[in-house]
């Protein structure tokens, strides 16, 4: 486990378990949730953190591309190619298992850091291929909140329209309530490259580059965690073509998130 610091943030990054965020803390107050069973238990996927969505976020529905809801780059070792007390690269390459599920070369590198507050995440994706190379993105942030407060937590947007998808059917959004059973909604004109969870004595702040404009809510009765998650396309995009990001041959795509606590 790799710990990023300074001073006042604190992250704990698992090269190991898919490159991923597996706490992070500002003055000693845990933002993110973590089921540490899944985080050991290599057969499954991790329940927590930051997880990293690449090279499909959620589901796909047949088609060309087989591979495992939220693409695989979350169940791969990444590699550490630099690293200081404050920051850590990771890097993630193709190999044959990728090719057979995504038939592109490409290298990912991805720069963990933390200053004031803030957990920032570097992304590039080069196309080591020779035909343009398609993908969307996306990370899947497991933010630490308790049942019992999840009444007065809320999640502002200005959205009007949600893939709901425990229905299974488009809706007319006029807020989110947590409470349900399931919440899994797919924000579909939120139209901002930010959004914020609001807890009450505190706020979480996610923001990232403007490809980072549709917005998945997802919360369980039962579990302490809120999932704020920002995409670059939505499910399926690979197939349907809508949102994704194309990187010519030889080319860079550079990216970032940023995760923000403010009011501890």
């Amino acid at each position: 486990m790799i710990t990023l610091s300074d001073g006042r943030s604190r992250a704990e990054i698992s090269a190991e378990r898919g490159g991923m965020v597996t706490r992070f803390s500002v003055a000693g107050r845990e933002v993110l949730y973590l089921d540490e069973e899944t985080l050991a238990d290599p057969t499954k996927n991790v329940r927590g953190g930051v997880p990293v969505l690449f090279p499909s976020p959620g589901p796909l529905a047949g088609g060309r591309f087989a591979m495992k809801q939220h693409g695989f780059a979350r169940n791969l070792p990444w590699r550490v190619v630099a690293s200081d007390s404050k920051s850590v690269a990771l890097a993630l390459s193709d190999d044959e298992v990728t090719r057979a599920q995504y038939p592109w070369r490409f290298a990912l590198e991805y720069r963990y850091s933390v200053a004031e507050g803030t957990l920032r995440i570097d992304q590039t994706i080069e196309n080591r291929d020779d035909s343009p190379m398609p993908y969307a993105a996306g990370f899947h942030p497991y933010f630490f909140v308790r049942e019992a407060d999840k009444s007065r937590a809320c999640i502002p947007t200005g959205a009007t329209r949600a893939w709901d998808n425990v229905a299974k059917r488009e809706i007319a959004l006029d807020g989110i309530d947590l409470t349900l059973p399931e919440v899994d909604l797919h924000l579909i004109d939120h139209g901002k490259s930010e959004a914020t969870l609001e807890l009450g004595d505190a706020r979480v702040v996610v923001r990232g580059s403007d490809a980072y404009r549709r917005w998945v809510v997802w919360t369980l009765r039962g579990k302490d965690f809120v999932c704020l998650e920002p995409w670059t396309a939505p499910a399926n995009a690979l197939n349907t073509g809508e949102g994704l990001r194309v990187v010519a041959p030889g080319a860079r795509d550079e990216l970032f998130v940023e995760i923000t606590i403010r009011g501890t």
